[in-house]
Parts: C-alpha cells; sequence; structure tokens
C-alpha cells in the first residue's frame, strides 16, 4: 500500500489553503500511515499537516471535528482541526485528502518503560470514553470490518488455500491451523453496546509531559483521530492492553504479557473512567484482549503469505513475508501468555470493579 513519496517543500505549498503563511515546514514523526509534518507559521504557532492515506475516507474529519470539539468542551486537552479557507475540515490536492491541526506539545512512547505510564494513560483513556459519554453525532465514513475476527480468519484460510507454493508456507500453515482452531474456542464477544472510542489505542497515539521528573508521567492527550468510532470497551481496551501489556513490541516473537502493567492499567482506567459500566461489558473485558491478539496474528500471517498490506523492515528482513511471519508469531506467543494468566486477570477485573 505504498504511495509516492511527499517533500516538505510540497507540503509547504498547502499551508496556504488553510490561511497560514508558514515559516517552517518539516517532517514530524515516522507514522506509517499518515505523512506527518510539523508547521509553524510566520506568528510562532505550531501546526500538524497530514497527507491522509486513502484507506481512511475524507469523511472522517467530520468525526474528528466532533469528537475533537466535544472533548474541548469537557475540559480535555485535544488537537483541533483547522479550517480551509472555504471552511472546510480537510482539503483535497492532487486526488488526496490533507488536513491541518493545533499542535499539541508532548513527547510520546513506544513502549511502557514502567508501570506509572500505563496508568496514566488508562486514566486519560478512561476520561476520553467519559467525555464522550454523550456525544450525539452520527459517524461516518468509518472503515468496514476492521475488528471482524471471523472475516480475518476467512481471509487467512484463503491466503492458506491460495498461496502453497509460497515459501513461507510451510511454517505459516501450521500456525494458521492453530489460529483458527483457538477462535472455535474462545467466548464470544456479542451482543455489547458500542461507545464511541479512540479506536487505535497504542501507546505512541497517547502524548505525555515532556518534562523530566515529579508529573513527568502525566498524560496529556490522544492524538491520530482517524480511528474515532463506536465500538465495544472490550475491542478497545482489549486493543490497549495488547499495545500496552508486551514490553518487547510486535517486532519480537518473545512476547510475554506483563500483569504489574496490566493492573496498573485497570486502577488507572477505573480512575478516569466515570461510565457506568454493565457486567456484560465488564466479563467481555477478560476476553478482549485474547480475541485481539488472535485476530492481529491471523492478519500478520495471512499477509505472511499475501505480502501486500503491512509495512517491513528492510534493513532486518528479506522481505515483506519473514517480517509479518515474525510479528503473527509474536502475537499468537502473546496471545497464549494472555491466556496463561486468565485467572490473574479476573481477579484483577473483579478488583478494580469491586462494589460496582
Amino acid at each position: 500500500m505504498s504511495r509516492r513519496p511527499v517533500t516538505a517543500e510540497q507540503a509547504r505549498a498547502l499551508v496556504p489553503a488553510f490561511g497560514l503563511h508558514a515559516a517552517r515546514v518539516e517532517p514530524l514523526g515516522r507514522g506509517l500511515i499518515n505523512d506527518t509534518f510539523a508547521v509553524d507559521d510566520d506568528d510562532g504557532a505550531r501546526f500538524v499537516l497530514q497527507r491522509v492515506h486513502p484507506v481512511f475516507d475524507p469523511r472522517i474529519h467530520l468525526n474528528i471535528a466532533a469528537v475533537t470539539e466535544h472533548l474541548a468542551r469537557r475540559g480535555l486537552i485535544t488537537p483541533r482541526l483547522v479550517p480551509s479557507r472555504e471552511g472546510r475540515p480537510w482539503i483535497e490536492h492532487e486526488g488526496e485528502a490533507w488536513r491541518l491541526m493545533t499542535r499539541v506539545e508532548g513527547v510520546s512512547l513506544d513502549v511502557v518503560r514502567e508501570p506509572e505510564q500505563a496508568r496514566a494513560a488508562a486514566e486519560l483513556l478512561g476520561r476520553f470514553h467519559s467525555a464522550l459519554g454523550d456525544l450525539d453525532h452520527e459517524f461516518v465514513g468509518l472503515r468496514q470490518g476492521v475488528h471482524d475476527t471471523p472475516a480475518h480468519l476467512r481471509r487467512l484460510t484463503e491466503a492458506v488455500a491460495e498461496h502453497q507454493g509460497h515459501r513461507l508456507w510451510a511454517e505459516v500453515e501450521p500456525l494458521a491451523r492453530a489460529i483458527v482452531a483457538r477462535a472455535e474456542r474462545l467466548p464470544p464477544l456479542s451482543g455489547l453496546r458500542a461507545r464511541p472510542v479512540h479506536g487505535d489505542p497504542k501507546l505512541d497515539n497517547v502524548l505525555f509531559e515532556a518534562a523530566q521528573g515529579p508529573g513527568s508521567q502525566r498524560a496529556r492527550c490522544w492524538i491520530d483521530l482517524d480511528t474515532v468510532a463506536p465500538m465495544p470497551l472490550a475491542v478497545e481496551l482489549g486493543d490497549a492492553w495488547r499495545s500496552w501489556c508486551n514490553p518487547r513490541g510486535e517486532n519480537d516473537a518473545r512476547a510475554r504479557f506483563d500483569l504489574e502493567i496490566y493492573r496498573a492499567s485497570l486502577g488507572g482506567y477505573r480512575q478516569g473512567c466515570t461510565l457506568p459500566i454493565d457486567a456484560a461489558e465488564r466479563e467481555a473485558l477478560l476476553h478482549g484482549v485474547e480475541w485481539i491478539t488472535l485476530e492481529l496474528s491471523a492478519r500478520f500471517a495471512a499477509d505472511a503469505l499475501q505480502e501486500r498490506y503491512f509495512g517491513w523492515d528492510r534493513e532486518r528482513f528479506a522481505a515483506a513475508g519473514e517480517h509479518n511471519l515474525l510479528r503473527a508469531r509474536g502475537q499468537w506467543a502473546l496471545h497464549e501468555a494472555v491466556l496463561a494468566v486468565r485467572a490473574e486477570r479476573r481477579a484483577a477485573l473483579h478488583e478494580a470493579w469491586a462494589g460496582s
């Protein structure tokens, strides 16, 4: 899913469409989806300019506008869309969507290095969910089937059937069989209430205070809001725990699930979340991370054979298939680790919601 590169000078030429005169434009971050640039205007104000990946319908900016306006009214720090000269939340240039947002200062982290970071991120996520609890907005332009696990499992089965001549087939096929068999034994996530959530609560999508010392672990705001959408809390928090509680990250097959980080995040979320969460939602929280790790393992395993979706590290791997196979094995190892501590996770959930 590669696109033609875009330079800072090309990006600078689009800034006047938003009514600004840029003094400086330079690449920002290393995101795998959108192309991102830091923009400083002549008055010293700071912004973020992004070329939005075509996987996203440009109408998602209507969702972002509604969500960020609601968050701001509730007192949460959030980036805001800067309208174009025509008053639109994005512009079209050569068939691609571009947006400008206010820049929130802070630092992002790749992995949780201490439980307090997970506690802070989870508390802010709880506040984020609570602030959106009464949002009256019809979400549009959403990606379909993002967490449709049965569909991902079908695609994995189809990939194994269609790519029997692939160099990695003999390694992927037994893993695929194990993934599909496990899915048949997990408790289903069905009939759950969909709530407005972030949609991609990995750690590097939250900004922390940049200062060092006491208070430096405070989480400031959630960014990368392309994925805001209604979905069950079990899916949202399952994805968060998949990201936060594996200190080794996605590119290591020796994944583990850190219970100390998990417990800290539960405490933080309970502190920040004021939503009434019913018994069915709480029970589903136990199994959400089990499903998410299995789903992602299936997606990586399928693309190990198809080699057409996920980006890959050309310095470490011979081809995309090898990188995706490692990722698939890592998520499978994480799934196994999650299942191994189900009893401990259940006890932590009960303790967090004791008296509710």
